[in-house]
């Protein structure tokens, strides 16, 4: 029973943190069942069979909110349910240590781009790109599904942010639709993993959990998106990301146990002062442009 509120809060900040920055659910909670053992097949096919009703509760939740574009929702679902049934099949035949070692290295990439991602990017919708068109939905939508099912999460870190990058895109409505669009990418990788590993693989209990905690969260994501200081919950969420995968990845290394102590430390010492340092951006920020609506409403 312990166990099973311990996941079900996971699920519930995992889709707080999804449903807010377009991103997180499948990578917080993968990365949450590897670290506990969990094999990379098994952790991905019970978060997806989880997400086919989170997903559903979060897309019904931003559609009630006004922040699905259908147009775009419609570009997305097709190539995006395809690539994952396609990554589903291929995690399912992998085979060895290596999967877990391939599983941690594409998650703590994108902790790492993540990261990179709301620091020091520009916003790429300033530099008046061409409108996106299928040529532009189907890669993308094929990409972000293989490797969301293979990799146990990635649909929304790999489409939110290439969405964001194109010509008139507002924040609020492509977080909206990836979150929406993400049903089909679920949908078809739970049916991708019932093919190649059979029900019996997946862990009902722990699915059960995280479903829960996310269908708690979907609505009240949906409701703060417009709100929420996006860039601290991204270095945050990227941090924790970055940590957890690191220790999985150096166990597949020589590097002893002082050196690997080391590297977390200087990982902690960056990483704190940046969440300080974007929180206190934030709030300037805010203030900003507070002073400014007063300004505008007093000399109107």
């Amino acid at each position: 029973m312990e166990r099973f509120l311990i996941l079900a809060l996971v699920g519930l900040a995992a889709q707080l943190v999804d449903g807010s920055l377009g991103m997180g659910y499948g990578l917080t909670s993968t990365t949450l069942l590897l670290t506990a053992g969990v094999a990379p097949a098994v952790a991905s096919a019970s978060v997806h069979m989880a997400e086919v009703v989170t997903t559903a509760a979060s897309g019904m939740s931003h559609r009630r909110f006004g922040n699905v574009d259908k147009r775009m929702l419609k570009k997305l679902i097709i190539p995006g349910a395809v690539g994952s049934f396609a990554g589903a099949t291929f995690l399912s035949n992998l085979t060895g240590d290596n999967v877990r070692l391939y599983v941690s290295s594409f998650l703590l990439c994108l902790g790492l781009y993540i990261l990179a991602r709301f620091l020091f990017l520009k916003d790429a919708r300033k530099q008046n790109p061409k409108p996106p068109t299928n040529r532009f939905y189907i890669p993308l939508g094929f990409v972000g599904g293989f490797f969301d099912a293979s990799g146990g999460g990635g649909w929304g870190p790999i489409a939110t942010p290439a969405l964001l990058s194109q010509k008139g895109m507002q924040p609020r409505i492509v977080i909206g639709t990836v979150a929406a669009s993400e049903f089909a990418v679920a949908l078809a990788a739970t049916i991708g993993f019932m093919i190649s590993l059979g029900p019996d693989k997946i862990n009902w209990l722990w699915a059960g959990a995280i479903m829960l905690g996310g269908i708690i969260a979907a609505p009240i994501a949906a409701w703060i998106v417009k709100s929420l200081p996006t860039r601290v919950l991204a270095v945050i969420v990227s941090g924790m990301l970055i940590m957890t995968n690191l220790q999985a990845v150096l166990s597949y290394t020589s590097i002893s146990a002082t050196i690997e102590q080391f590297i977390y430390i200087v990982l902690i010492i960056i990483w704190v002062p940046l969440t300080a340092y974007m929180i206190q951006k934030e709030r300037k920020l805010s203030n900003s442009k507070r002073m400014n609506v007063n300004a505008a409403e007093k000399t109107s």
